[in-house]
């Protein structure tokens, strides 16, 4: 048996919740809403999976999740000076997670997806030869 679901009323303009509308009635009717918006970073540690020199080579199969590829565009900017994320794709024609086909019938890949965002990228099968060197 289904249950009903309840009816709830709509939101007044400008708010978020029930509860805010009522706060702004009320007992924090004389405060500013919504005044700046205030930027934030969140820190997180990042563990590359290998290093030639300043390259710092992050070997990927595909990426699974959309925000997991916005990671890589926060480390790219958290690294320090003359230092360069590359990655090698294990298939690089590979489509990006929820990517929509286009007009023209093909996909956002991996290696467009990198190319977009400036990224230097290998395939498995062509590495630069130096980085097989001892």
């Amino acid at each position: 048996m289904r249950r009903k679901r309840r009816k709830t009323k709509p939101l007044p303009k400008g708010c978020d919740s029930h509860l805010e509308a009522d706060l702004k009635k009320g007992g924090l009717s004389a405060c500013t809403w919504k005044p700046d918006k205030i930027q934030y970073t969140i820190n997180k540690m990042y563990n590359p999976d290998c290093r030639y020199g300043n390259t710092i080579i992050e070997v990927k199969g595909r990426f699974r999740t959309s925000e997991e590829a916005a990671k890589y565009l926060w480390i790219r900017d958290a690294l320090e000076e003359g230092e360069e994320l590359v990655f090698v794709f294990s298939s690089p024609n590979c489509k990006m997670p929820k990517a929509k086909r286009r007009k023209d019938g093909t996909y956002n890949t991996h290696a467009a997806w990198a190319d977009r965002h400036g990224f230097i990228w290998y395939d498995k099968k062509h590495l630069p030869t130096e980085w097989g060197k001892k």
